[in-house]
């Protein structure tokens, strides 16, 4: 029923005015923060590590990862000025492109990016929230999807608007997704992962892939729809992460970025981005493990092939739930243990 209800929103959502959404989707999300006042943006129980839990490379102490969606023409005009801000501050990030959305990603701009040591990634095909609308449909634009990830040299994939089904995402030819989270009452489809860590989705040829969970609320929920006016949520949670040991993930937008200190409706200034990094560079630089979401996926999947009673990527499996939400429950060699549930 949940998932009629959204393809019928998909439906409609493009003869609805922007204006009109954000302003409902505004109210709802003023109830869904009171209501979950208690898993986000920090839930507890998202923090406990697989069993076996080796940690991560040199001794880090937690995983920071950066990755962007890049929605329209006008966040594919920003990418430039974004990839240039982190240059400055030391970072590098996934870039992820809609292949047949509104605008045609130049092949000088993805080498731009690679040369530089970004990360190029697939956001969904056409960002319409039409990609799970069937069993069917997916599997045929599963196929241009796999051509994209080919001819861009892409690792990862992420779908828009962040529905998920972990089953049919087997279909592609990737190394990890990350259209998961732990925890996010805000998103059209809000079942989280209930984790911090990343985690392996396994074929039944014996391959897999790995699922990268953001786990630090998007800049689009935090500045365009709560109107946060600072960024003490990101680091509430990035120092939360950090103590326990996970991986702080963000999805930023450069869509809703301004960058010329005039901000409109659905942007926030472009000092809220660089404070962050800033941040993050300055209690952490030699705490966390500043890498690409392809570097994690890549360390994930060696180590459970290495040693698979050591890892943080113990089987995933997803399951239906009494109440139709998607369960993801996590198998080791003798036990099951749930991490996630529908609705938190």
């Amino acid at each position: 029923m949940r998932r009629l209800y959204r393809n019928t929103y998909f439906q409609v959502r493009p003869y609805v005015p922007r204006a009109l959404r954000i302003a409902l989707r505004r109210r709802l999300a003023r109830g869904s923060r009171k209501a979950f006042l208690s898993s986000w943006p920090i839930n507890p129980n998202a923090a406990t590590p697989p069993e076996g839990w080796a940690g991560w490379p040199d001794g880090k102490k937690f995983a920071f990862v950066l990755t962007h969606d890049v929605e329209g023409a006008r966040g594919l005009n920003r990418c430039l000025e974004l990839a240039e801000m982190e240059l400055r501050a030391g970072f590098r990030s996934s870039f992820n492109f809609v292949p047949e959305g509104e605008y045609e990603t130049p092949k000088a701009l993805r080498s731009f990016l690679t040369e530089r040591g970004f990360e190029v990634g697939v956001h969904d095909l056409r960002h319409d929230g039409k990609l799970y609308a069937s069993r069917s449909r997916f599997k045929a634009q599963a196929q241009k999807i796999n051509h994209y990830l080919k001819e861009w040299g892409s690792d990862g994939f992420r779908s828009a608007f962040m529905l998920h089904n972990l089953d049919w995402l087997r279909d592609l030819n990737t190394l990890y997704d990350a259209s998961t989270f732990d925890s996010d009452p805000f998103e059209p489809q809000p079942d989280g992962v209930n984790t911090i860590f990343p985690f392996w989705v396994p074929h039944s040829n014996g391959s897999g892939y790995v699922e990268l969970p953001y786990t630090l609320p998007q800049d689009s929920t935090l500045f365009v729809l709560l109107r946060e006016a600072g960024i003490d949520i990101w680091t509430k949670k990035l120092d939360w992460v950090a103590s326990h040991g996970g991986m702080a993930l963000v999805g930023v937008h450069p869509d809703f970025i301004s960058f010329n200190g005039v901000p409109r409706s659905r942007e926030y200034p472009s000092r809220f981005y660089s404070e962050f990094l800033e941040y993050a560079a300055s209690r952490y630089g030699r705490e966390a493990w500043f890498a690409l979401p392809k570097e994690v996926a890549g360390y994930i999947r060696d180590a459970k092939s290495l040693s698979p009673d050591l890892c943080a990527c113990r089987s995933a499996l997803v399951v239906p739930a009494k109440n139709g939400d998607a369960s993801f429950r996590v198998r080791g060699r003798a036990d099951t243990v749930t991490i996630a549930h529908g609705r938190p």
